[in-house]
């Protein structure tokens, strides 16, 4: 067990041996603060969120529009189960603690010695091109740059303002325009191509030149940070880009759906005859903070439930790597799949559970095969059970799960991989499915082809992606928003969305790095510290009157500790503790885990089955060509 803070593991060793009172110790009912008996967990942070603007005016980012736009509180729900008409909350309450910094001249013209620096000259991208194309576009793109985007997010993370501290959530919102010393730009990440095909996106594709970056770890294997910090910047002087379309400054509908689209235009745009008003500027950082920043990536809803849907909590967990060999000629599960780099970035996650993967190769057999292409034609293979087409799949690998799973591990993440020769094509790159009735995780399903290959895709990085999902992730591009209720994604009113997939996650779409961010390393370590408490309070309601006595409190002592840690920021500690309170109280003879988990799914399905079956898959991760991913 590795603590972050060792006063806490002091503190639980006394409490533990304090609470365990001799044997036979009185069996009347102890007095609890925090083990609350088939209750929720009620776990509380005040989150500070420093926003810092690095060449914004006071006027141009003005304070009372930027903090009206922010919500004060936030509580994250298992996005999974509202297709399914239910808001499940986690027993998790943010209170957010907006802290603003306008930097003063001196370290503006620091920073942007440093950008200045850091620029090296490149030729126009496309989209640059595309920008200087449009017809109402309020000046030419003359010139490029490309900047490194991991050495801006160090250079940023090891040089705050006074008074800014970036091991807490940080926001750079970042202009140049308008310095004498200004230079069109965009910031680039390379060097970390497919490990499978070995091609780098964000050296071949000019969509992949950016104008945000941030949440790389401390460890990160190839731009680690070397301490944590918690850094994001966004600048809108850099691109114009593809990822966030702010290049199309002329057409209001961008992808084409009938509605208009929301997007925060380069900075030079916020003008009298621009595309937006001067005046919406701080409304639109605002915007940015509120449903990028904070919804997407730091303080962020699972997307599936941490707990996993097993018979209990796992302390192991296998990805069962399936792969049905319909490449002729092709070993696919041999050339396309890294097991190591699987579970090693898994296993970053995950960091308390024992992370590991088998693999085996499934006939290709004509039932599969006709149901794979059925899907793809948008025909189902079983009518008579009332599923829509797109659960093929699913229907097909519930019916044939014989002999595929082996059982030994606590919890086996099923993963289906078709490989499929040229022309076949794939219904997706993958996608991490549920059940159709509840919103539970299910199987995992990845796709490989020729053309999945030539357009620079393995099977490793997908699998990652889709069981970071099945572990319940959400994508840096989609959310919650806990104070309307709403979840989004990057269309319509929220087409700035995404501007969350420029980020050091692997659930991005950007495909610039196969790693989880610290964002996403402390979200998971959140979830399951709530998950664990919700765990330990339905265990302890099944322990027999009268037993327990000293464990219970020891348990509650836990538990208390871990809402201290969670409050204070060490969501590591709070997860570690959390977990041992579960299995403090499980271990009382008498309780029944088993039961617990039984219990829960049986209130799930009753609770959430308002209609039979549902079809919410909103969640795909298509190659599309009108996916950003997709784009050149």
């Amino acid at each position: 067990m590795r603590w972050r803070t060792p006063f806490l593991a002091t503190l639980v060793v006394a409490l533990v041996t304090a609470s365990a009172g001799p044997a036979g110790a009185a069996v009347a009912s102890p007095r609890l603060g925090h083990l609350d008996p088939g209750g929720q967990p009620r776990l509380t942070e005040r989150v500070p969120v420093n926003v810092v603007f690095v060449g914004y005016t006071p006027a141009q980012a003005d304070k009372s529009k930027f903090l009206a736009g922010l919500a004060t509180k936030y509580e994250p729900v298992v996005r999974s189960r509202l297709a399914y008409g239910v808001t499940e909350k986690l027993g998790i309450t943010y209170t957010y603690d907006y802290r603003l910094n306008y930097t003063g001249k001196a370290y503006q013209d620091t920073f942007f010695r440093q950008l200045g620096k850091l620029a090296t000259p490149a030729p126009l991208t496309a989209y640059q091109q595309a920008y200087n194309d449009q017809a109402k576009n309020v000046l030419d793109i003359t010139s490029n740059n490309y900047i490194d985007a991991p050495s801006v997010e160090k250079w940023l993370a090891f040089h705050p303002p006074a008074g800014v501290d970036t091991r807490r959530n940080t926001i750079y919102f970042i202009n140049w325009f308008g310095r004498s010393d200004f230079k069109f730009h965009v910031y680039t990440k390379t060097g970390e191509p497919d490990p499978d095909t070995g091609y780098d996106f964000g050296k071949n594709r000019e969509s992949r030149k950016i104008i945000a970056w941030g949440g790389t770890t401390a460890d990160d294997e190839e731009t680690g940070l070397g301490a944590t910090r918690r850094v994001w910047f966004h600048d809108l002087s850099a691109g114009p880009e593809s990822w966030t379309s702010n290049y199309d400054v002329d057409n209001a509908d961008v992808d084409g759906d009938g509605v208009p689209d929301y997007r925060m235009p380069p900075t030079w745009e916020y003008a009298e005859n621009g595309f937006r008003d001067p005046g919406r500027l701080a409304g639109d950082l605002s915007k940015i903070t509120r449903y990028v920043a904070l919804n997407l990536l730091m303080t962020t809803s699972p997307l599936y439930p941490v707990e996993l849907p097993g018979a209990r909590l796992p302390k192991s967990i296998n990805v069962d790597s399936n792969t049905y060999e319909g490449w002729a000629g092709v070993d696919a599960s041999k050339q396309y799949i890294k097991p190591a780099l699987v579970t090693e970035e898994l296993s970053e996650l995950r960091w308390r559970n024992r992370i590991g993967e088998d693999q085996q190769d499934l006939p290709y057999t004509a039932e599969n095969q006709a149901c794979y292409l059925a899907e793809l034609a948008d025909e189902s293979c079983y009518p008579e059970t009332g599923y829509p087409a797109f659960a093929n799949l699913y229907l097909y690998t519930r019916d044939h799960l014989d002999g595929v799973l082996d059982g030994k591990p606590d919890y086996e993440v099923p993963v289906f991989n078709y490989a499929v020769g040229a022309g076949i094509g794939v219904p997706a790159l993958g996608y991490a499915d549920d059940d159709y009735e509840t919103g539970d995780q299910t199987y995992v399903f990845s796709f490989i082809s020729p053309e999945v290959v030539a357009s620079g895709y393995g099977l490793t990085t997908t699998q990652i992606h889709e069981v970071g999902h099945h572990l319940g992730m959400s994508h840096p591009h989609d959310g919650y928003d806990s104070a309307t209720g709403v979840d989004y994604g990057p269309s319509g009113d929220f087409l700035f969305a995404n501007a969350g997939d420029e980020n050091n996650s692997m659930m991005s779409y950007i495909d610039l790095n196969w790693d989880f961010s610290q964002f996403d390393r402390d979200n998971s370590d959140r979830f399951l510290t709530a998950a664990y408490w919700e765990a330990a309070d339905r265990v302890a309601a099944t322990v027999p009157a009268g037993k327990g006595r000293a464990s219970l409190k020891a348990a509650d002592a836990l538990l208390g500790l871990a809402a201290k840690a969670f409050a204070a920021h060490e969501y590591r500690a709070a997860y570690a503790l959390a977990e041992k309170a579960y299995y403090t109280v499980a271990a009382i003879p008498g309780a029944h885990t088993a039961q617990v988990n039984t219990q829960l799914k049986a209130e799930a399905n009753a609770a959430r089955r308002n209609t039979e079956i549902h079809d919410p898959h909103e969640f795909i991760d298509t190659l599309a060509p009108e996916s950003p991913r997709s784009q050149p």
